[in-house]
Formats: structure tokens, sequence, C-alpha cells
């Protein structure tokens, strides 16, 4: 049995799946440091479901191209790994029992922020995927409370992943994406919020993480909403468990994109 790290994963553009960035090349490489699981659960900042957690269970999930206005080949892309319906069930009893109101639904394919990490991770799709949601109207404490239900997971070889974005200011980025103009300058608003951030991480500094909102530096100039930092609350919560209050984190990858997307991501331990 492996007991694996819960991970966060900046997924950034929908074309991030065939960019030639670093971001891109860490996830193609990440997989390489892992024992392979059984399964994978991914609580992904575009799956919103507003006053409950949704639990994905079809047994053959289609994939969501869930964007406008991309090259034409991200649409071509279909990540076909299997669903697995009696896992998402069990998940969905085991949030229940925890105090969430849960249930398993059908219907609900792999958005980009599944399919895009997956895809560059795992390409060969070959390992079965459950997709849970955030809720836009709770807060951090909320998604880590969400993750620490999620926790018996990693003894059980599945691997959680939280697919959001360490920054995410969408209007900023539009004016640069539409040019193409990946590369750009960082601005310090941003340099300051992701050194906050990384500073509470790696210090274990849960506290000071559930009142980001308040506390961090142009939180939200950052994050105008909060969907996209959401899941990095739940992967810290899937490595904390129900038993105790600290966790260990490994910086695995830190990188701008369009000035103000941060494509960071880390392994809670």
């Amino acid at each position: 049995m492996t007991v694996f790290p819960s991970l966060f994963i900046s997924h950034g553009s929908p074309d991030t799946a065939i960019a030639d960035t670093a971001a891109a090349a860490f996830m193609r490489r990440f997989a390489e440091t892992m024992p392979k699981p059984k399964a994978i659960v991914v609580a992904s900042a575009h799956f919103e479901v507003g006053g409950g957690v949704a639990v994905s269970a079809d047994a053959k999930p289609e994939t969501i191209h869930d964007f406008g206005g991309f090259d034409r080949a991200l649409y071509e892309i279909h990540y076909d790994a299997p669903g697995a319906p009696a896992l998402a069930e069990d998940i969905a009893a085991e949030l229940t029992a925890a105090g969430f109101r849960a249930q398993a639904v059908h219907g609900r394919g792999f958005d980009h922020g599944t399919w895009v990490p997956l895809s560059l991770i795992y390409p060969d799709a070959d390992i079965p995927v459950v997709q849970i949601s955030v809720d836009p109207t709770k807060d951090a404490a909320y998604h880590i409370a969400l993750g620490q239900a999620l926790a018996g997971l990693r003894e059980r070889d599945v691997l959680v992943i939280g697919s959001g974005s360490f920054t995410h200011n969408l209007g900023e980025a539009f004016k640069l994406l539409r040019t193409g103009q990946r590369q750009a300058p960082v601005p310090g608003w941003v340099e300051d919020f992701v050194t906050w951030m990384d500073d509470r991480i790696r210090a274990g500094d849960i506290e000071a993480l559930k009142r980001w909102r308040q506390q961090a530096p142009f939180a939200v100039e950052n994050h105008p909403t909060d969907e996209h930092l959401m899941p990095l609350f739940v992967a810290i919560g899937a490595a904390i468990g129900r038993e105790t209050r600290r966790f260990d984190a490994q910086a695995l990858h830190s990188s701008q994109e369009f000035g103000v997307l941060s494509m960071d991501a880390y392994a809670f331990h």
C-alpha cells in the first residue's frame, strides 16, 4: 500500500494541455516521481456546486470543453479515463457521515480543471478518475474540512488532487492571452500575494491560511472570486486528516504566465 501525498496543481489556461511552458513540462515529468495510483480524486475549481458536494459517478465520463476562443486542437482532445462509480458512492457516503450534504451525480464529465493536468501527468488515461465539487459560497475553513473528510483515501492507493490556480485574475490575464504574450513582467501585487501564501504554506500556518482573504496582501486583485484557490485548501485538508492539525508542504513547481497567473504546485504530507 502507498500513502500518497495530496497535491495542489495550478492548471492554468486550457491551452496548457498543448503549450510549451515550464508548467506543462513539470506536469509531463511529474508521474515519474510517484508510484501509480489505483484511482484519482480531483477537486476542480471548474466543478462549482453551492450548498453541498457533488461527486461524479459516471462509468465513462465525457470530456467537457468548457471554454471558447482557443486553438482548435484543444477541442479535439478527449481524455478517456474511466470513472469509478463504486468509489464515488463510497466518497459521497463518507462525506455525508462527516456532516456534508453530499451526493453522487451522473452526467458530469471531466472539465478542463481535471483533464488538462491529467492529460499531461497521466496521458495514457488508464487510471479511474472521480471529480469532487467545490462550493463558491464557502470559505477556506470549509474546504479544509472537506479535504479532511477525504484524507482516508490516501491510504487506499488513491491520489487526491486539488486543481485550481495559485493566482487567478482572468481580467488581467486575458489582456495578454488575446495577444499570445505568455511571458510578461510579473506585477508586484502578484509577487506579494504569492510570497505571503508560500510562506504560510511552508510554515504549515493553517489559521493564517484560513484567513487568507483578510490577511494576504492584494487578495482581491489576485482572486476576484474564490473558486480557483479552494482546491488548495481541499488538498491541505486531505493531508491534515481528522486527527491532527499540521502538515508538511513540498513546493513542486513555480512559474508565471501572462504576468498574473502563478502556476505553483505543492505536495502535502
